[in-house]
């Protein structure tokens, strides 16, 4: 299948929600982002450039678009991925890798959507504090799961049973086919946002954004009575203001980390 891909350089980053959501209704199934731009990727066959193009100039943002070929995105994901080891305690590899026996812990990710893939720094922030916990036997919600990972590592650090959650219904089929090669048994998958996760928890999972962990702070709240939050998703000028609003319901600061103005905070109530 042919794609485009349009890179929209320099977008703020509340620009970048609204205009990411725009585009995802408009059929564009894959984002990714550095420090300086936006790429999205829409099928050939979906692009509408007239849609594009007026969304774009409501946001007041340029883009400019590429053909991509079809092409064996396997192979290219290959080139452009290497696997990583996250403390020195969880290997990160895809299928075609070598298997790392010699660290506790291992997850294969399959490609999907293979324009390349880089280990953002949120989730191996949220990595690294998860290795630092102690999940045995506790009910665990992962929210925003995307591609399944934090949701199998927390599978095999021995929780009792963890629901992962995303709104995107290619997340949702591409963690339930790593749930499967990771053999996880422990993870049950939903489609929706943070009301379907109906029930209480011990630790909650939130690598999202800072807008939407704003937006559900108050929802995490009434899903733990006590036990520990775990957020990720913004900058370091953000972290004052979750702060705040974890406070108001109930959340103290534990700690942060940081990782090129990227945090994950630690909650507990």
């Amino acid at each position: 299948m042919d794609y485009f891909e349009i890179c929209i350089p320099h977008i703020p980053e509340e620009t970048r929600e609204i205009l990411v959501s725009l585009m995802a209704e408009a059929g564009f199934e894959s984002f990714s982002e550095n420090e300086t731009e936006l790429l999205a990727y829409v099928q050939a066959p979906l692009y509408d450039r007239e849609q594009t193009l007026q969304l774009c100039r409501d946001l007041k943002v340029e883009f400019t678009e590429e053909h991509i070929p079809d092409q064996n995105w396997n192979t290219e994901w290959e080139k452009n991925f290497e696997p990583v080891v996250i403390a020195g305690k969880c290997s990160i590899r895809a299928p075609f890798h070598s298997p790392k026996p010699e660290f506790p812990y291992e997850i294969i990710i399959e490609p999907k959507m293979s324009f390349g893939t880089a280990h953002h720094e949120t989730t191996a922030m949220m990595i690294e504090e998860m290795l630092e916990m102690d999940l045995k036997g506790k009910h665990l919600l992962d929210m925003g799961c995307g591609t399944g990972i934090l949701a199998i590592l927390a599978d095999k650090m021995g929780t009792a049973d963890v629901m992962a959650i995303d709104n995107d219904s290619w997340a949702f089929d591409n963690s339930s086919e790593n749930i499967v090669k990771n053999n996880s048994s422990g993870i049950t998958v939903k489609i929706g946002d943070v009301d379907a996760a109906g029930e209480e928890y011990d630790v909650i999972l939130a690598n999202i954004n800072r807008n939407v962990l704003l937006q559900h702070i108050p929802e995490y709240s009434k899903k733990i009575r006590t036990g520990e939050l775990l957020m990720s998703g913004f900058y370091e000028e953000d972290l004052e203001m979750i702060r705040e609003a974890a406070a108001l319901h109930s959340f103290r600061f534990d700690h942060s980390r940081m990782k090129n103005r990227w945090v994950a905070a630690r909650f507990i109530k």
